[in-house]
């Protein structure tokens, strides 16, 4: 009863209507205060399935068995004082909402899934139906999963998860940020796409400001490989930077692109994460989980802190940002 009174004051509030309250974040066990995420890991994995749109099934894994086989790392991530984990897994890649809650009610962890289409990858995981509807039907679809539940389990999505190719966009890709742009002006989900590169970052931006939606509905994923030229831009447009592929070989990489944030006044506009895990259905007993999730805590902070990176900035990073970021309300121009 809490999570449904939680909602319900939300929008007597105002909450989707652009004003800027504190907010709710939705999790796979129901809407909890922005203020409580605590500390947030933005981009995870606990499983993904590479076999393509076209053969994909929750029929290929065991959900007690993969949840025995990831709870460890989780536990890990607890130990280490991580509240929240925003898993990044989408529809037609093994996105699977009661995996997700049984984890969350094994470890305590706050988990969120998404609701959205995977362009990139040429397209593999996208199903038939995308490359036909038009945006108002795949919005219409999105916003259902918000308003409904995803695929009857009553769980909701806490953010929109769409991707696309390196290069400039494509019209089907552009129909995706329409369509994710539409679904934010409905839901008051926030917008993660899978970009990389500049070019389509910067371009997604235009697609969404066209539609009237700001900047600071959109988180530019995989942004690590860019310079500060580009994050300054898209900073200074209001987006979210988003450095997320940490591991054990790039922590050198992540001070240097850490401290420039910092030094540029950068970090209110920049979250942090490993893109780690993940239980793999097509190897045996999932193949290895050879990102951890762990490397931020064991490598990246100490070598921050030795650099004079602050608690407070650790806290603007891993706390205050991402509640900024995942809270629900719909950014209008």
């Amino acid at each position: 009863m809490l999570n449904r009174r939680l909602f319900l004051q939300s929008l007597a509030g105002g909450l989707l209507t652009g004003r800027r309250e504190a907010g709710l974040v939705q999790t796979v066990a129901g809407p909890i205060p922005a203020k409580r995420l605590g500390l947030a890991l933005i981009h995870e994995h606990i499983l993904v399935d590479f076999v393509g749109a076209d053969k994909i099934s929750p029929a290929r894994w065991d959900r007690s068995a993969v949840a025995a086989r990831m709870r460890p790392y989780l536990d890990d991530l607890v130990r280490n004082g991580v509240r929240t984990l925003v898993e990044c897994t989408p529809s037609f890649l093994g996105k699977d909402p009661l995996l997700l809650k049984t984890l969350s009610e094994q470890t305590g962890l706050q988990i969120l899934t998404n609701t959205g289409y995977y362009g990139a990858v040429d397209n593999k995981f996208l199903p038939p139906h995308a490359h036909t509807e038009t945006a108002d039907g795949l919005a219409d679809r999105w916003t259902a999963e918000y308003e409904q539940g995803i695929d009857g389990t009553g769980i909701r999505p806490g953010f929109i998860k769409i991707s696309v190719n390196p290069g400039p966009l494509s019209d089907l890709h552009r129909k995706l940020v329409t369509a994710a742009a539409r679904t934010h002006c409905r839901t008051g989900l926030t917008i993660y796409s899978h970009t990389g590169p500049y070019v389509p970052a910067f371009e997604q931006i235009e697609v969404l400001k066209a539609e009237g939606v700001r900047p600071d509905a959109f988180v530019w994923v995989h942004a690590q490989g860019q310079n500060m030229v580009h994050y300054a831009r898209a900073a200074r447009e209001g987006a979210w930077v988003s450095l997320d592929g940490l591991d054990d070989n790039n922590v050198d990489q992540y001070v240097q692109n850490l401290l420039l944030m910092k030094e540029n006044r950068l970090l209110h506009r920049t979250l942090l994460s490993h893109d780690a895990g993940w239980y793999d259905p097509g190897q045996p007993d999932g193949g290895p989980v050879s990102r951890r999730y762990t490397v931020l805590f064991e490598k990246l902070l100490p070598a921050l802190q030795k650099r004079g990176f602050t608690k407070k900035d650790v806290r603007q990073v891993l706390e205050t940002n991402p509640a900024e970021a995942l809270a629900i309300r719909v950014r209008r121009i």
